[in-house]
């Protein structure tokens, strides 16, 4: 053993599970986010009631702004807010061709903006056939540091 492993300290593990989020049907050992360390990982959040019903069939700027709701308050509950979050992975469904897809994706990205500070996270958008269920049209997951939105360096 080393000194540095002596000196290190075991990294503390939070369960997030923020009151009011949606839970499976059924019994599952899932979190809607874990804290570790100055970490908080959100699991994938979607539009959708405590009983896991979607809200807001087939409108994408309702549906975007409850999951960004929903990862805000896992956040919350690990100590972050969105000026932490250096990772933001989207999957969203669209099965709009042509110029709908712009406006679809227009509309979803606005949305998105209100949330995300300047300079923003790294970020990933993965256009995807199907999600859990039929009518949810966005899940997104994310992983902060807590503290770090203040210690931005620009370079």
């Amino acid at each position: 053993m080393t000194e540095l492993d002596e000196a290190a300290e075991p990294l503390v593990r939070q369960r997030l599970m923020p009151a009011g989020s949606w839970d499976w049907h059924i019994p599952t050992p899932f979190s809607q986010g874990w804290k570790v360390g100055d970490l908080v990982f959100v699991g994938g959040q979607l539009s959708a009631d405590e009983h896991g019903n979607v809200i807001g069939r087939g409108d994408i700027e309702l549906q975007t702004r409850n999951v960004f709701e929903a990862i805000t308050r896992v956040l919350e509950e690990g100590g972050a807010t969105w000026r932490d979050v250096v990772k933001l992975n989207t999957y969203y469904c669209c099965d709009e061709i042509g110029d709908a897809v712009q406006e679809f994706w227009e509309k979803m990205t606005r949305v998105r903006l209100e949330y995300l500070p300047t300079p923003g996270p790294v970020g990933t958008a993965i256009r995807v056939a199907g999600l859990m269920y039929n009518g949810f049209l966005i899940e997104a997951d994310a992983i902060a540091v807590v503290g770090s939105g203040g210690a931005i360096s620009r370079r």
